[in-house]
Order: C-alpha cells, then sequence, then structure tokens
C-alpha cells in the first residue's frame, strides 16, 4: 500500500475496502470499488464534511437562540449518527462537539424558558391592560359620553387585543378565557349603551323635526302681515331656539325656511324704515337746532333761567316728533346731558336751602360764635399776662373755631 491509500483519518485496502481510524483502532465504513484509493478516501471525507457542516450549522442555531427543544432533539440524532457514521475523518472531536453542544443546549434552554415566562407574563400584563382600558370606557355615565371618541377608542382597544392575539405569546387557556370575558362584557356594555342613547336621540330628533315644521309653517303664515309680523316671529325664534335639535340635514333644511320668512318681515321693515327715515331727516335737522341751543345751558349758573330755557326746549323738541332711527341715541344723549345739567342746578340749590339744614347750620354758627367770644376774652387775658404758652393755646382754638365758622357759613 502507498501513501496514495491512506490519510490521518483513514486508509483502503487491496480490496477497495475504506477504513476510518478511531482511537487505537480502526472501523471498516465501506467500499468504493470502481474508483482509485483516492477517490474512495475522497468519497468519505466528503461524507465526514457533511457531517462536520451540520455540526457547525448547529453551533450556529444556538448562537442565534433557535428553539432549544429542537436544537437538542437534532445534537441526539446527530450524535448518534456520528457515532456510527461511514464517514473518514476525526469523528472523535466531531462527538466532542456535539457533546459540547449538548451542554450549551441546556443553558440555551433554560435561558428561553425564562423568557417565554416573562413574555408570558409581560402578554398577560399588556391583554389585562387593554381589559381595563376598556372596563374604564364602559364605566362612564352614559348621559356623559362623547360616543364618536368613545367609539373610536373602544374600537383601537379591540384592533391591539387582536393583533396581540396574533403576534404575541399563546397566553393559558383559563387566563385567556376569563381576561376576554371581561373584554367582552366591558365592550358589550358600551354597544348596548351606545344603541340606546342614539335610539333616545332620534326620537328626540323626530319630536325637534316635528316641532321646528310646525314654527316653520307659522313662520311662513307671517310674511303677508310684513312688518307687523316681527313681533310674533321674534317669539316664534325664541321657541325655536327651545325647540332642540333634529339633526344636522334637518336643521339646516327647516332653518334655511325659516329664516327666509323672517328675512322677508325684515326686508318689508327696512322699506318701511326707509321711507320714515328720508321723513324724519328734516326733523333731525329740527332737533340739532334745538342742541345749538340748549347746550349752553351745560355752563349757566342761574339755575330758574336755565330751568325755563329747559322746559321750552323740551315742548318744542317733542313737538318736532320722531328722527331717523340710526340718529336717536345721538341727539337723545346730548339732550339728556343738558337735562342733567339743569337738575344739578336744582339739586345744589336745594342743599343750600333745604329749612332743616339751613336751620342745622344756624345754630352751630351761634355755638361757634359765642365760642369765638370766649376765646378772644382769653387771648386778651392770655397777653395781659404774658404767658407765652396761653398765648399759643388760645391763638390755636381761635382759629379752629373761626375756620368751623366759616365751613358753616359758607
Amino acid at each position: 500500500m502507498t501513501n496514495n491509500n491512506e490519510t490521518p483519518w483513514g486508509r483502503v485496502d487491496e480490496t477497495g475496502t475504506v477504513f476510518v481510524r478511531e482511537g487505537d483502532g480502526e472501523r471498516a465504513v465501506g467500499q468504493y470499488p470502481d474508483g482509485t484509493p483516492e477517490e474512495a478516501l475522497a468519497y468519505f471525507e466528503r461524507k465526514f464534511s457533511d457531517l462536520a457542516g451540520q455540526v457547525t450549522l448547529l453551533e450556529q442555531r444556538i448562537k442565534r437562540g433557535s428553539p432549544g427543544a429542537d436544537v437538542a432533539k437534532t445534537v441526539d440524532a446527530l450524535l448518534q449518527t456520528v457515532v456510527s457514521a461511514n464517514a473518514v475523518g476525526d469523528l472523535a472531536a466531531l462527538r466532542s462537539r456535539l457533546e459540547a453542544l449538548g451542554g450549551a443546549v441546556g443553558e440555551l434552554a433554560e435561558k428561553q424558558e425564562a423568557e417565554e415566562k416573562a413574555a408570558l407574563q409581560d402578554a398577560i400584563a399588556y391583554r389585562s391592560a387593554l381589559v381595563e382600558e376598556a372596563e374604564r370606557l364602559a364605566a362612564q355615565d352614559p348621559a356623559k359620553i362623547q360616543w364618536k371618541h368613545t367609539s373610536a377608542a373602544i374600537d383601537d382597544v379591540f384592533a391591539r387585543w387582536k393583533a396581540h392575539q396574533q403576534t404575541g405569546p399563546r397566553l393559558p387557556k383559563n387566563e385567556a378565557n376569563e381576561l376576554w370575558k371581561r373584554f367582552r362584557t366591558a365592550r358589550s356594555t358600551l354597544e348596548a349603551e351606545r344603541k340606546a342613547f342614539f335610539a333616545e336621540l332620534d326620537a328626540t330628533h323626530k319630536h325637534a323635526k316635528a316641532r321646528k315644521q310646525e314654527l316653520v309653517a307659522a313662520a311662513e303664515n307671517l310674511v303677508a302681515h310684513g312688518a307687523d309680523g316681527i313681533p310674533q316671529y321674534r317669539r316664534l325664534l325664541d321657541d325655536w331656539k327651545a325647540a332642540g335639535r333634529a339633526g344636522k340635514k334637518h336643521d339646516d333644511a327647516l332653518w334655511a325656511k325659516f329664516k327666509a320668512a323672517g328675512d322677508a318681515l325684515y326686508a318689508a321693515k327696512s322699506e318701511i324704515d326707509a321711507r320714515d327715515n328720508e321723513e324724519f331727516e328734516e326733523n333731525l335737522v329740527r332737533k340739532e337746532a334745538l342742541l345749538a341751543e340748549a347746550e349752553p345751558l351745560l355752563a349757566a349758573t342761574d339755575r330758574d333761567a336755565a330751568r325755563q330755557t329747559l322746559i321750552s326746549i323740551q315742548r318744542r323738541w317733542d313737538e318736532i316728533g320722531k328722527v331717523p332711527r340710526a340718529k336717536v341715541k345721538t341727539v337723545e344723549d346730548r339732550l339728556r346731558k343738558v337735562e342733567a345739567a339743569v337738575r344739578k342746578l336744582d339739586e345744589e340749590h336745594w342743599q343750600r336751602n333745604n329749612p332743616e339744614r339751613k336751620a342745622r347750620a344756624e345754630g352751630l354758627a351761634a355755638q361757634l360764635e359765642s365760642a369765638i367770644a370766649a376765646l378772644e376774652a382769653d387771648l386778651d387775658d392770655a397777653k395781659r399776662s404774658g404767658d407765652a404758652t396761653r398765648i399759643t393755646k388760645a391763638q390755636e382754638a381761635l382759629d379752629a373755631r373761626r375756620a368751623w365758622l366759616g365751613v358753616v357759613s359758607g
């Protein structure tokens, strides 16, 4: 046999039988009768390479975190294959690598079990949070729920529930059923309340629609009365506001009719106002002339003369009649200002000549005059004595009484 008939891990004998070296011995792995010894060894070495490739693949799967249970089965199966493999190569080293993988698989399985347990707890917590969110929505006061927002919110919660069912870990049956039961109850409660709300709303809208149809008919009947129908139209408008909502579609259409009737009434009034304004322009000119006569009274001091002048102006003012509506407030405010000034002159006169007030002032003045006379005598006596302190006190008291007398007499 030449060197071409053997390698460090195997050989080929004269019969074409191929052996693999294992420890101190060797084992026949097969024959390759139709090829050269080199081809025979190469064939069985390729089988070893295939096995080594599978071991390498397993090592990579463990590094990537493949499911430990699946990897463990593959390791066991491959280890049995290697023990009796019809291949030429370092089978002992391959077995050592597989045995090492067995330990790594155990660690991987423990890690994955812990991760799966944690993921399951997280999934239960997430699903529980969705249930609690749905229950909070269902616990709202039905009378205060904003249904557009709440319906969108519960739909969003349900979408997240379904997505989690599809992508999250599978929950234990009992816990999954209990959470779903709570979620379904909350969702059903909301749905029942939503249906009841909209059923009641429909009934309310129906009633409001009927009432507003009546108001539209009443408003349209007023159009024939022209501007005289406006007071009644305003009462109908109050009734309209109290009638409630009939739904946007009906409300808009009915309001358009109701408003059209009002527009017709106010258009008739505008025509009358326009004619009146033209007629009342001359009255405005005459009243402005009276204001030019009245406004100097703002600076008057003679109460009797001012009052007589104002009475004359007021009489002529009333005789003139109406002015254009847009000018009413302006001219009336100017006249009220003059009236207030003349009234103030009367009030001031009354304050000065009020008999009761005058009597009180005269009594106080008499008392002050008596006190002043006594203090003047005290001052003369203090001056004769030369007592500076007495002189100062007497003078201060006398000055104070004289000042009060000036106020009372004024």
